[in-house]
């Protein structure tokens, strides 16, 4: 490994330092710290280094990839630039930037440093930053290594280490190929088995108890993502060959996946508990069930109260959970796990609480969901609307409405002017470990983080520090005069299909005008061309009331499992969620519904000129006419009038009037035809108020086909029409309480398709 002397001499400080990663020698709860205070120095180290880096003049740069740089004479072996002797005590971030005409101290080299970098002439900026990058991985990596004291551990870090400088040398991406594999390596992933547990052993409990739950999983999941599993060399308890060489490989796999890119950037990292599965879990499930215990009991009395509560569910959860995972047939490892049919109709009670008062209120299911509706009313001609938009862009143009009663100007019309005149500017920042930040971005960062502080006192100043300098968020500034009087600070997980509204703020001196709604708008422009279509928050009992502005609300359309464990959770704050429709320029909206606005109300004056026209009156009734055509009248049709026609009936053969004995029969037929249908198995009798306790409360007026053909039997369906309705509110129930994914759903829709099919072959379908 060719390293420099430079760096040589920051592995020999280093050397002194406390280990960062012992994964053989730690014992007990110190384990998981460790690896997260290891990350944290790193990230630290990293961050320091990188700022120096980056801000370097671009031939010091230029020396310090020439250190990781192949020789590019002819027939040279020379992998990197070697510092000559009498230069060896100076630092190249510092103050050491030598003559390209030096020679490399390798005594195969001995080329000019200018021989090492000129592939390197045309490398803009960004791309050397990138570079850089890189080599700060590297070294990190190299001392991490060094540090090192289990065998195992350190041939994967020396793998990693030599990847990394190869990618360097060719200026590639690292790309991690062999027999590892490809992450994810098992299905269903722990993640998945953990939330299938939790509807499995939880789902019938009331919305607050699994909600807490589902909080005792995210924190086991959370701990997991942070642990530091033992080196396989550590595990005295794997007896088994088979389960030592599992263990090994996926050991590996944690580090070179999960471990090593959480503080080396150059790779890309996986949490552990999406990539892997049961095989880990059950290996390391016993020691960290123990670790996770001891811990619970150390930091009961420094958690706040609320947190305590969790704690005590925290046991019971574990070891409700051990037993699914040695559980060889446990249903949650199943990739085809579904919920039991009641606590799907349980889930479905919750999601149609505001379906059944709209029931309740005698109106169809299907009229609350037809958004599209056939109009009786004639569009009106291109030529009608290109003449009143040609109207209202007339310069001299005004609404005789407008003048006595000015419009409500949207929220958003002095921001967008003032954006127009160039008075004000939106610009998106965040601080990199990777990249250059310009000081023109640090200023802004730094300015928005005390506009935060200001306006949200409740905030802990270094919790603001933290998001804010944060290289996974950013904040979309809003910049006036050349200082930030306002942003929103957010993370967007693109996996999940979310943004993450963490802090949103605008000056004191300069709210009232505005600048949030624009704010919002811009923030939903930049995610809609991301492909990002969702935003969740938690707002104060103060912001509640500006986010429903923004469009947000308390419904929340994301199911939990897909943010759950993601976004950051504020006590005594509530969860809100926006939908973002991608066809929609946000910052523009306003300004087309006014326009549309305009529109309509200049068609509408232009038929009021036509209504008010005062027509010749009718002399035909003089000259002996007795009757004339009502569409011959002048200024009918004009005014909105249109002729109606009326179906004519055809008569059937078994209507109401025909032989009642003839229709029973054909009835008959139809519902045995239906009984006898493969869909028809959740509909032949009742439904059991044992097995579903709370279908009653939603369902009022219950059917099912056994209730039928006890009528039927009775002489009650004396008409087609009411055997039609008894078999439309079977179906109608079922939508109504089951969610349009289940099973039960599914039948209704087929059965619903046979069931008219079956009336049309006897004649008696006129829908």
């Amino acid at each position: 490994m060719n390293m420099s002397e430079n760096q040589k001499s920051q592995n020999g400080e280093v050397k002194q330092e406390k280990p960062d990663s012992n994964h053989g020698g730690n014992s007990g709860g110190s384990q998981e710290t460790t690896r997260q205070d290891s990350i944290e120095r790193i990230m630290l180290r990293k961050q320091k280094v990188g700022s120096i880096v980056y801000q370097l003049p671009r031939n010091q740069k230029l020396t310090k990839l020439s250190m990781y740089s192949s020789c590019q004479a002819n027939e040279c072996r020379c992998s990197g630039w070697k510092t000559p002797e009498e230069n060896r005590h100076k630092d190249v971030e510092v103050d050491y930037c030598p003559d390209f005409a030096e020679e490399c101290r390798n005594p195969n080299c001995k080329h000019s440093l200018e021989t090492h970098i000129q592939h390197l002439g045309d490398i803009t900026e960004e791309q050397m930053n990138e570079l850089l990058g890189a080599i700060v991985d590297v070294e990190n990596l190299y001392m991490s290594m060094l540090r090192e004291s289990d065998t195992d551990t350190k041939k994967v870090y020396a793998y990693l280490f030599r990847l990394l400088r190869q990618c360097i040398l060719t200026r590639t991406q690292a790309v991690i190929r062999g027999p590892l594999g490809d992450p994810p390596f098992e299905q269903p992933s722990i993640s998945k088995a953990v939330t299938n547990f939790v509807l499995h052993k939880y789902g019938h409990l009331h919305q607050a108890e699994l909600d807490s739950m589902t909080d005792v999983a995210k924190t086991f999941l959370h701990c997991l993502n942070h642990w530091n599993f033992e080196a396989p060399s550590a595990r005295q308890d794997l007896v088994n060959q088979e389960d030592v060489s599992n263990y090994k490989i996926n050991y590996t796999r944690w580090l070179v996946f999960c471990h090593v890119p959480a503080f080396c950037s150059s790779l890309r990292h996986f949490e552990t508990s999406i990539v892997f599965g049961r095989t880990l879990l059950k290996a390391v499930y016993q020691y960290v069930y123990q670790q996770l215990l001891m811990r619970c009991k150390i930091e009961r009395d420094r958690m706040p109260p609320e947190k305590r509560i969790m704690l005590t569910q925290l046991p019971k959860f574990l070891e409700a959970l051990k037993q699914e995972v040695v559980n060889e047939d446990s249903p949650i490892w199943s990739p085809n796990f579904k919920p039991a049919a009641s606590l799907l109709l349980h889930k479905t009670k919750r999601q149609h609480e505001g379906t059944s008062s709209l029931a309740g209120s005698g109106k169809k299911l299907g009229e609350a969901k037809r958004y599209k509706k056939e109009s009786e009313c004639e569009d009106l001609s291109d030529e009608v609307v290109a003449r009143a938009l040609k109207r209202i862009n007339d310069s001299n143009y005004s609404s005789r409405a407008e003048v006595v009663f000015p419009p409500n100007a949207p929220r958003d019309e002095a921001a967008k002017a003032e954006e127009n005149r160039r008075e004000i500017e939106f610009h998106v920042v965040g601080n990199s470990l990777t990249k250059a930040v310009t000081k023109q971005s640090m200023l802004w960062l730094l300015g928005l983080h005390s506009v935060f502080a200001h306006q949200l006192p409740g905030m802990p100043r270094e919790y603001i520090s933290q998001l804010v300098f944060d290289p996974k968020h950013k904040t979309l500034a809003l910049i006036k005069e050349g200082r930030p009087i306002g942003g929103i600070c957010f993370r967007t997980f693109v996996s999940q299909g979310f943004t993450e509204i963490v802090f949103c703020a605008v000056t004191s001196s300069e709210q009232v005008k505005g600048y949030g709604t624009h704010l919002m708008n811009h923030l939903k422009d930049y995610s809609t061309q991301r492909g990002i279509k969702h935003f969740l928050t938690y707002a104060d009992e103060f912001a509640i009331g500006y986010f429903k502005k923004q469009g947000f609300s308390k419904d929340i359309k994301v199911a939990r499992h897909v943010y759950a464990g993601y976004i950051k959770e504020y006590e005594g704050a509530t969860l809100m969620h926006c939908e973002l429709h991608p066809s929609l320029i946000y910052t523009q909206f306003s300004s087309v519904i006014r326009k549309q606005k305009e529109i309509v109300k200049e068609l509408i004056t232009q038929r009021q000129q036509e209504v008010q026209k005062v027509h010749p009156g009718l002399t035909c009734f003089k000259e002996g006419v007795r009757s004339i055509p009502i569409e011959s009248i002048p200024g009918l049709r004009e005014v909105g009038w249109r002729p109606t026609f009326r179906a004519q009936r055809t008569a059937r053969p078994l209507e109401e009037s025909a032989d009642p004995d003839k229709l029973a029969n054909s009835l008959s037929g139809v519902l045995l035809a239906v009984r006898q249908h493969t869909a028809a198995w959740p509909f032949l009798k009742p439904v059991n108020q044992v097995e579903v306790p709370d279908y009653y409360d939603h369902i009022k007026y219950p059917m099912d086909l056994k209730t039928m053909t006890e009528r039927l039997k009775n002489k009650y369906y004396v008409t087609r029409r009411l055997f039609m309705a008894d078999m439309a509110r079977i179906f109608t129930n079922c939508r109504l309480y089951n969610s349009p994914e289940t099973e039960y759903y599914r039948c209704a829709n087929t059965l619903e398709r046979y069931f008219q099919t079956k009336m049309k072959e006897i004649g008696l379908w006129d829908k």
